[in-house]
């Protein structure tokens, strides 16, 4: 018998959450994330949606190939913009409001390519 190491190591900690498979670290704390950028066309998809929030809607920031830091900041720079509060979860940054114009301009203004997803 090998051991418990040769099963691939921690994969959930009560006390850190979800650990990196890499490099061994909790998530919030991954040494080695810096090198996952996430791979797309290079289009910056914009939407809303009021699905599950109790009929409040929220402003989808997707398809942005940044790594997860330039990502919070990007997402910071956007709830600024648009005087309003919001989150980045799962490489998606959510803007509290309808404030899909106001998102567009920022983004364009940045150099981005920017389309309009959904209805």
């Amino acid at each position: 018998m090998k051991g418990l190491a040769s099963l691939g190591g921690l994969v959930y900690s009560t006390d850190h959450g979800r650990m990196c498979p890499d490099c061994r670290q909790p998530q919030a704390q991954c040494v080695c994330k810096a090198a996952t950028v996430p791979q797309g066309d290079g289009i910056v998809r914009v939407s809303r949606e009021t699905k599950g929030r109790g009929g409040k809607a929220v402003t989808l920031v997707k398809c942005v190939l940044l790594d997860a830091a330039a990502l919070a900041q990007l997402g910071k720079q956007l709830k600024a913009a648009c005087g309003t509060g919001g989150t980045v979860k799962d490489g998606v940054i959510e803007v509290q409001g309808d404030h899909i114009e106001r998102v567009m301009e920022a983004l364009k203004k940045q150099g981005y390519t920017v389309k309009r997803a959904g209805g």
